[in-house]
């Protein structure tokens, strides 16, 4: 199987990573488009602001990509709940996805609620839990070529600097808590 999840808290870079792998060559898979596309978009949560969606089902409708021997990346922050090679977190120093998500016009309580995750590496735990080998990329330095870069690194199997735990961001509890 050779399809690589990359995902992360909502601002980390993930659409600008994905889209200069694209330019390179990459076939990288939108899953919002992939889930709109395949029927998959659940009820609104008018709360949270976000479709819920069927883990399982869209994992299944993956087995095409996993079945082709292909290289494949998916661009989600759902990516790390699907079946695959492996997971590549891309994390963000809180200070800078603030000011990413206060960019896109995210609410106050939305945007602390992502920072919040990305402080207590929500993610990269969730992914850890998958037993399938994960991998970090530090994407706070805005620099897309250096973050695509970097999972190039890891697809080749150079994956010793991207070993989760050297990004850690506790030190940021008080101000965000």
């Amino acid at each position: 199987m050779t399809l690589f999840a990359i995902t992360g808290t909502p601002g980390t870079g993930k659409t600008s990573v994905s889209a200069e792998l694209r330019s390179r060559g990459y076939d990288v898979i939108d899953m919002n488009e992939h889930i709109r596309a395949n029927g998959l978009l659940g009820e609104l949560d008018s709360k949270r602001d976000t479709h819920e969606v069927d883990l399982d089902d869209l994992n299944d409708s993956l087995q095409r990509y996993r079945d082709d021997g292909s290289l494949h990346l998916m661009d989600s922050h759902l990516s790390h709940f699907m079946d695959c090679s492996g997971i590549i977190v891309l994390r963000c120093s809180p200070e800078v996805l603030y000011k990413r998500l206060e960019a896109r016009g995210y609410g106050k309580e939305k945007i602390l609620e992502n920072v919040q995750s990305e402080v207590l590496d929500v993610i990269l735990c969730e992914a850890v839990d998958s037993d399938i080998p994960v991998y970090e990329v530090d994407c706070s330095g805005g620099n897309v070529a250096d973050s695509a870069d970097s999972i190039e690194e890891i697809l080749k199997g150079c994956t010793d600097n991207y070993i989760p735990g050297k990004t850690d961001w506790s030190q940021e509890m008080e101000r965000w808590f």
